[in-house]
């Protein structure tokens, strides 16, 4: 069985490609009342504050194996948070055998591989209906990295950072290296789906839909989670405290909207 160094690429100079990934999340709630959506609100607000966030980022950097140039967070008025990190090179080790298959990639403690200049971005939004009691939260997610590290490498820990009903990924890759011939290599790694480099066990969880643009180097793969559970979607009360015709009314307005978010469009 051919090594991962025997997979390696020998290339002239640099890697210069640019490999991004996009990890779009949302969290869906039910919020009969002003009171409860405000509660809600500020609960995801301290939940996934711009402290927090910078946590999540920093260790996605030391997955790819990046040192930290510079750090930009802001927390907004009334609600949502931003963080940036500038990234470089960080620390060359013997590279895995797994950076060169379509397989999740690690949790933090593990360094992968190296990397040039890169960036590390999120931004959150909450919002809610204005008048039919559903309340969400999304969550933007960009690492985009230079050199042999896919960035999918970081969706494994991206993923188990937040609790998701959907997510929508996506992944690209621009611009071109050169082999020590002078041949342009626009990709550098075979690729077949997003979902390979998504745990088993979470793929389970979630019904997937692919788009993917082979020839064109870009990759897109939506996720909704499959179990639904009301209490998981209930803010400070279970559904024993509702009615059973309360519980269908709900469950049919949240499965809706997640619906809508699903397919991108008004389904109603």
């Amino acid at each position: 069985m051919p090594t991962a160094e025997d997979n390696r690429i020998t290339l002239h100079g640099f890697n210069n490609l640019t490999k991004t990934l996009s990890f779009n999340m949302y969290d869906i709630c039910y919020t009969k009342t002003k009171e409860e959506r405000e509660a809600y609100i500020a609960y995801i607000d301290e939940q996934y504050n711009s402290d927090r966030l910078t946590s999540i980022l920093s260790a996605v950097s030391g997955l790819i194996g990046a040192h930290v140039l510079n750090t930009a967070k802001q927390d907004y008025v009334p609600q949502g948070a931003s963080v940036t990190l500038l990234v470089s090179e960080g620390p060359v080790v013997e590279v895995p055998e797994a950076s060169y298959e379509e397989s999740p990639g690690p949790l933090p403690g593990n360094v992968v591989m190296q990397l040039d200049k890169s960036h590390v971005t999120v931004h959150t939004y909450p919002e809610y209906h204005p008048s039919e009691g559903i309340s969400t939260f999304r969550a933007d997610i960009d690492v985009s990295t230079c050199g042999e590290i896919s960035p999918l490498k970081a969706l494994n820990y991206l993923i188990r950072s937040f609790d998701t009903d959907i997510m929508t990924i996506d992944y690209r890759v621009r611009g071109f290296t050169r082999d020590i011939n002078g041949e342009k290599l626009f990709i550098d790694h075979d690729i077949n789906s997003i979902q390979n480099y998504i745990p088993e066990e979470i793929v389970r969880q979630y019904d997937m839909i692919d788009v993917n643009v082979y020839q064109e180097h870009i990759f897109h793969t939506k996720c909704r989670l499959r179990e639904f559970d009301l209490n998981n979607y209930l803010f400070g009360y279970g559904k024993e405290q509702l009615s059973p015709e309360e519980q269908e009314a709900i469950t049919r307005q949240l499965k809706a909207e997640m619906d809508d978010i699903f397919y991108g469009k008004n389904r109603a």
